[in-house]
């Protein structure tokens, strides 16, 4: 059974709705009464959606810049392992030369 993750609770002072997650014990969000309309929902103002606008936006970004930074690695991986592996044999080649001497 799947386990809610977060609870509404009403203030008792200032009958301000407050979601809790109940695992960290964190508030997630909270509205005052009169950012509610008549059915408890939360009211939308333009300031909302554009703050959440932007907010996706910036998601979206940092996404690409992640993305293409984990893509020229990729490209790069081949050379970097080829010069590895290059070192990796100077280096055993060094010992045995040592021994020999």
């Amino acid at each position: 059974m799947a386990e809610k993750k977060d609870a509404r609770v009403v203030c008792p002072c200032c009958n301000s709705r407050i979601e809790v997650d109940v695992r960290t014990g964190k508030i997630l969000r909270w509205r005052r009464p009169e950012e509610l309309d008549e059915t408890g929902k939360p009211i939308m103002r333009d300031s909302d959606w554009n703050d959440a606008s932007q907010r996706v936006s910036g998601r979206l970004g940092e996404a690409q810049g992640r993305f293409d930074s984990s893509f020229d690695k990729e490209k790069s991986r081949e050379r970097d392992l080829d010069d590895l592996f290059r070192k990796a044999q100077d280096k055993l080649q060094k010992k045995k030369e040592e021994r020999r001497e």
